[in-house]
């Protein structure tokens, strides 16, 4: 009970930051994608595979200033101003490049560093990094950042739904080498789960997108378990069982995150994709 109720004070503050929404979420992901970042690579400590943390976050940061900028210059008024170069997506482009040039360079001590070490940097920096950066990104769309709470409820809520579902249903294994515990049953029932969650967040909170909120949990939800996955397979590699130790019971920031990490492009894309281009035709 102890370690439950240290845990629920630790998440209480990213909570109100998912709350206020906006530049304060946006500061938010930056933090966490640093902190994830920085657990991502240490967890290779093991394998003997030596990523550049330091890189990761000059790029990390790069990003969030380019994606600032690149806000504000798109709300600048007519005339000039200096923020206004800032508004193509040629910027991104550039991220791109100089952070996969950072990341090459570093092999170039050749005597100390191996392969695998420039693969890991670069992905953890996209990885971590720029995933979590778009749920910074939706924050800013102020027309629509009230979706960013579809990223929590169909990570969390797909996660919670899965667990008792596979608890009481689940007989068939979904991915027995990478996930013993998972199953087919459970997977549907976490599917189900996101689906009614989001369609309840948008018949309160949301009527508008009502039908957008039931699509992206379907969507989301899918993706969430490949999430999930995904992390198992890391630290499977790895040889842990735990990112880190910072929040009692769950691990480390990328314990908790790693669904989060990719239903954040999920709802991101679909906001950027289907609902601003269906406004724009309407």
């Amino acid at each position: 009970m102890k370690t439950r109720v240290l845990s629920g004070l630790i998440m209480l503050p990213l909570l109100v930051i998912v709350i206020l929404n906006g530049w304060v979420l946006y500061a938010g992901c930056l933090v966490i994608s640093l902190m994830a970042a920085y657990e991502f690579f240490r967890g290779f400590r093991e394998l003997d595979i030596k990523p550049n943390y330091p890189i990761a976050v000059c790029s990390i940061v790069a990003l969030y200033l380019l994606g600032m900028l690149r806000y504000l210059a798109i709300r600048t008024t007519d005339g000039f101003s200096p923020v206004r170069v800032f508004s193509s997506e040629t910027w991104i482009y550039l991220w791109i490049f100089g952070t996969v040039l950072a990341c090459l360079l570093y092999l170039f001590s050749i005597e100390k560093r191996k392969l695998e070490d420039a693969m890991v940097t670069i992905t953890g920096i996209f990885y971590v990094g720029f995933f979590c950066y778009t749920i910074g990104e939706l924050a800013l769309m102020q027309e629509l950042n009230i979706l960013v709470w579809l990223v929590i409820i169909t990570a969390f809520g797909t996660d919670i739904c899965a667990y008792f579902a596979g608890v009481t249903m689940g007989k068939h294994k979904l991915c027995p080498k990478i996930s013993p515990k998972k199953t087919w049953e459970g997977a549907i029932g976490g599917i189900l789960g996101s689906v009614i969650l989001s369609g309840l967040f948008g018949l309160f909170f949301a009527k508008e997108f009502l039908i957008h909120c039931l699509v992206i949990g379907f969507l989301a939800s899918i993706v969430s378990m490949f999430g999930d996955l995904t992390a198992s397979i890391f630290k499977r590699k790895m040889g842990i069982k735990d990112y880190g130790n910072l929040i009692p019971g769950h691990g480390g920031i990328l314990d908790r995150f790693d669904s989060v990490l990719f239903t954040g492009p999920v709802v991101y894309f679909y906001a950027v994709i289907i609902l601003q281009m269906f406004c724009f035709w309407l």
